[in-house]
Formats: C-alpha cells, sequence, structure tokens
C-alpha cells in the first residue's frame, strides 16, 4: 500500500489530508449532533410542565442546566413569556437561526473536500502525462518501464481522488440530512413551547 502511495507521486499527501480531515469532520459532528440533542424529549416535557404550573423561572433555570442549543431557545421563549405569541414567535426564530450556525459547523469544509479530492486527482494525473510525455520528449518512445512511472503515477492520483470524494460526499450528505432532522425537531418543540405561552 505505502508503495502505491509513493508511486503517486507528491499530490498523495494533500489526497491524504482531505482524507484524514473529511473523516475527523464526521466523526466531530456525529459527537455534536448527539450531545446538542441528548435530552431534548425530556426538556421539552419538563419545561412544559413547569410553564403549565406557571413556574417560568423554574424552568428557565431547568434549560440552563441543560445548556444545548435547544435549551437555549427555549430561554428566549420563557424569558420573553407575557409579550404576546407573535413576539415570542419572532425571539425564537431569531436564537434559532443563530443556534443552527453551530450545527453547520465544517459542513462546508466537508463539501469542499468532496469538491477538491477528485480534482487533486486530475491535476495528480496531467502531472503523471506531462512526465510519460516529457520522456517521450527526450528518449523517443522509450521502454515500457520508462514510460510506466509516468502513466501509473497518472492513473494512482485518480482514483486516489475520487476513492476519498466518493465517501466523502456521502457522508456530506448523511450529515446534512441529520442536521435537517434536528433543525425541524428542534422547531417542532420550541413552536410547541410558543403555542403554550402565547396562549
Amino acid at each position: 500500500m505505502f508503495e502505491i502511495f509513493q508511486k503517486g507521486g507528491p499530490l498523495m499527501y494533500p489526497i491524504l489530508l482531505c482524507s484524514v480531515l473529511a473523516l475527523a469532520i464526521f466523526f466531530e459532528r456525529l459527537w455534536s449532533f448527539f450531545r446538542m440533542n441528548r435530552g431534548s424529549g425530556e426538556l421539552v416535557k419538563e419545561v412544559e410542565d413547569l410553564v403549565r404550573k406557571h413556574r417560568i423561572d423554574e424552568a428557565i433555570v431547568v434549560c440552563q442546566r441543560l445548556g444545548t442549543p435547544l435549551a437555549r431557545i427555549l430561554i428566549g421563549a420563557l424569558r420573553a413569556k407575557g409579550g404576546g405569541r407573535e413576539q415570542i414567535k419572532t425571539i425564537v426564530e431569531e436564537i434559532g437561526a443563530r443556534e443552527a450556525t453551530i450545527f453547520e459547523r465544517y459542513l462546508g469544509l466537508l463539501g469542499t473536500i468532496a469538491t477538491i479530492s477528485p480534482l487533486l486527482g486530475l491535476l495528480g494525473t496531467v502531472l503523471g502525462m506531462i512526465r510519460a510525455f516529457t520522456v517521450i520528449a527526450t528518449q523517443g518512445m522509450g521502454t515500457p518501464a520508462t514510460l510506466g512511472g509516468g502513466i501509473s503515477e497518472a492513473l494512482i492520483t485518480t482514483a486516489a481522488g475520487l476513492s476519498v470524494a466518493i465517501p466523502t460526499i456521502l457522508l456530506h450528505k448523511y450529515l446534512t440530512s441529520r442536521l435537517d432532522r434536528l433543525i425541524l425537531e428542534m422547531e417542532e418543540n420550541s413552536m410547541r413551547l410558543v403555542d403554550l405561552l402565547g396562549s
């Protein structure tokens, strides 16, 4: 494997870096999504019970203890109680938009890795073909051994670039769909509280 890596030329290093970065981002986002969504159902139920009993200050303390994006949205709604449903809804939407950016962190970089990996492979292909044609220009047709170096470099970098890009695209799509689900759940939970506070 290491021998194949070396035959791929210098562009194999940035391609390897892209693969390591993509994996690191994927696992970091998975862990973050799990942490941010942990205990959401229980939190909403507990806050709703306290609101029905008119114990708003206690509900705020419960949210502060958890400290998740949903908890921060609920705190905004609880502090706006008495301001009317539309005002509470506006505050919740503003805080929600801010909190959503935390979920989206690094996803742009993952998309960029998926885009540039095959381009790095293509660049390696071009450099490998230049090397092969340089051999032809200086030594005539040469031998299969002398031409093989440039052509194998071209093929290896293309394969490596695609091998990184294809799984990265799938990981990006998976994280994006998971993010959409989490945001939808946050919206549903916070709107339930808005309706409760605004009634």
